[in-house]
């Protein structure tokens, strides 16, 4: 059974999602949106692990504080979330924001991080949809007001259709950006979503990448997953990602769009099951990180046909 909980943390509300036992999977949602994201896989992921799906702070019913909404920040808030739970580590899921988020964390604390599994993840690449792209314009809290005005979310065909020109996918996209949008209505909701939003994306697309990087996941099961049809975040992030990484997994849905956990959700599961049962947790090594870190990613070749492993899930 999937539950609604809160915790207080450096005196500010963090709701969450909760159920299940067995190995901890935390499952981190992207921008403008929920923990209610994962609505649709929770309770299959939670019949064999203990899922987590916090609400970001600045998102769904967490607090909106003004703050630090960088990645390192939301790192720093899942690793508290753990530590306050009992968790020491966990299988990090990451979809979009929050792939970059899973990334950042698993970085910053390598010690709780088992595995990762990133879905339509921003930070491999510098394209990004042209609507992030302009709401990270200066000016643009101005203008958002506007596009997420009651009248006109109440009105679900003319939302359809604006996001439609825009090029959003029809389905579950659009419905998943309908609903992001329409919780920028609320001020506080808004500036936090502003700052995340610059915090990772400028005018001319994504400003943070973790491609230099990717050669010390070398040591970490990683499975990278995407849609086909992602007209947000290139696919083509994934299959390159998965070629830089040592060692890692891929899966592309066809068919999929950017919310693969909402088009196919049965699937999604699925994969992150097969992943997790096939793979053991990574077991950080100071000695390691620090050879790998002087060897740079210029050995990456030959990093990759030694590590093994790795295909398609």
């Amino acid at each position: 059974m999937i539950e609604s909980r809160e915790i207080t943390l450096h005196g500010h509300k963090v709701s969450y999602l909760t159920g299940g036992e067995g190995p901890v999977l935390v499952l981190v949602h992207g921008i403008a949106s929920s923990s209610g994201a994962w609505g649709d896989v929770l309770p299959t992921l939670a019949r064999r692990f203990t899922v987590l799906a916090p609400d970001l702070m600045g998102h769904g019913q967490s607090a909106k504080p003004r703050g630090d909404y960088s990645l390192g920040a939301y790192a720093s808030g899942i690793r508290d979330l753990m530590i306050a739970l009992g968790y020491e580590g966990a299988t990090f899921v990451g979809h979009s924001l929050g792939g970059g988020v899973a990334m950042q964390l698993a970085y910053q604390f390598p010690e709780r991080c088992e595995r990762l599994v990133l879905i339509s993840s921003g930070g491999l690449g510098r394209e990004v949809h042209l609507l992030l792209r302009a709401a990270a314009l200066p000016g643009s809290e101005y203008v958002i007001p506007v596009i997420a005005a009651p009248a006109l979310l109440r009105a679900g065909a003319a939302v359809g259709s604006f996001f439609g020109r825009l090029g959003i996918r029809p389905g579950p996209d659009i419905a998943e950006f309908g609903r992001g949008y329409a919780s920028l209505g609320d001020v506080e909701t808004r500036q936090a979503f502003i700052q995340t939003l610059r915090a990772v994306v400028e005018p001319g697309g994504q400003r943070v990448s973790a491609r230099d990087r990717l050669y010390l996941a070398s040591e970490v099961p990683t499975l990278i997953i995407c849609g086909s049809d992602d007209r947000v975040i290139p696919a083509e992030h994934a299959r390159r990602a998965h070629s830089e990484m040592p060692g890692s997994y891929f899966l592309e849905i066809p068919g999929a769009g950017h919310f693969p956990q909402l088009d196919r959700p049965r699937e999604l599961a699925q994969a992150i099951i097969t992943f997790v049962d096939s793979t053991e947790a990574a077991q950080p090594r100071p000695e390691r990180l620090r050879e790998r870190l002087l060897e740079g990613p210029d050995l990456y070749p030959a990093t990759r046909a030694a590590a093994g492993g790795g295909g398609q899930v």
